[in-house]
């Protein structure tokens, strides 16, 4: 199942992506973390040492491609594939097995609770003034087109702030988009944004309210974001420590903090995978990039990529192996 975390800047949200990527691990699946934000500070929050984070995604956007896309004969080279592109039969489709792909071996390291942490990396000196973040991020978009993955594995995304993510067809990938929001209006005006753009597209979307002191704040957020609010983080001073470095476990959290997070992952459990939705919309995103800029930028009509005989899911991984 594919977690989005997304929010307002400052309001928590890769705090509670890292909190929740170890809560689920801890219950034993497969948990791979992703930091998509354009401030890497999700291995930190997971305990990763600096030195000690993996090969960022985004710079090595060749080398992912060419593993990818396989003997697809619909995608000629890996320089004809850009972030949307589909897989089609003969592409190399990834899972959350242990027995690792070159994908996960090349760009994940283990965390200190076992998970696996992904980064699409920062701005580099050459990307200053010249590329915007989506071009890393388009890693992310590849790596969930061609994941095949199930109940009782998990990918958790911490996603760029506000809505950045609906300028690409990211904020389709994902089982669950939980939403981060601070007992303020400037955090139920991200959720009101959020909401809006991906109605049209039937993601679902829940409130995950964030630093909350009391009843009042409480009541603010069912004021404002009604029954999307799920559950409720108060304010932590297990977690505030956790930020500013000092020792923690999850044994550490208060009582509500830790029965909030169970409640996140009762919630994506019950969650139906829709394998139609994900191929229609990934279809549907490749045509309007192709037709935007893909294909004027790789000299090919990208439409063709789309494979009609190709359905995501995973009868595909049990046909490949």
């Amino acid at each position: 199942m594919r977690v989005a975390f997304v929010g307002k800047g400052g309001s928590g949200k890769t705090t509670l992506s890292a909190l929740f990527a170890r809560h689920t691990a801890s219950q034993g699946g497969p948990v791979v973390a992703v930091d998509a934000d354009i401030n890497q500070h999700l291995g930190m929050v997971l305990g990763v040492e600096e030195s000690a984070l993996p090969r960022p995604m985004g710079s090595h956007l060749a080398e992912i491609k060419e593993y990818l896309r396989g003997d697809n004969p619909r995608i000629p080279s890996a320089a004809a594939m850009v972030k949307t592109t589909p897989p089609g039969r003969g592409s190399r489709l990834l899972s959350l097995d242990p027995g690792d792909d070159p994908i996960h071996s090349r760009f994940a390291v283990t965390t200190p609770e076992g998970l696996r942490l992904m980064v699409t990396g920062p701005f580099g000196e050459d990307d200053l003034g010249v590329a915007c973040y989506h071009s890393k991020v388009g890693a992310v978009e590849l790596y969930l087109n061609h994941l095949v993955d199930g109940h009782g594995e998990y990918v958790v995304v911490d996603m760029t702030a506000g809505a950045d993510s609906f300028a690409s067809g990211l904020f389709t990938r994902f089982d669950m988009t939980f939403l981060v929001a601070e007992p303020t209006r400037q955090g139920v005006g991200v959720y009101r944004q959020y909401r809006d753009y991906a109605a049209d597209y039937g993601v679902p979307i829940a409130v995950v309210g964030n630093k909350v002191h009391g009843p009042g704040d409480v009541a603010f957020l069912r004021e404002h974001v009604g029954d999307d609010l799920l559950v409720c983080m108060e304010h932590s001073p297990a977690v505030r420590a956790m930020e500013q470095g000092r020792p923690f476990t999850l044994d550490d959290l208060e009582p509500a903090n830790a029965e909030a997070l169970s409640v996140l992952l009762k919630h994506i459990d019950a969650q139906e995978k829709d394998w139609e939705r994900f191929g229609r919309q990934a279809a549907e995103f490749h045509l309007r990039n192709a037709e935007a800029w893909a294909n004027k930028a790789t000299g090919e009509d990208l439409a063709a990529q789309i494979d009609p005989g190709f359905t995501f899911g995973p009868t595909r991984v049990s046909l490949q192996r």
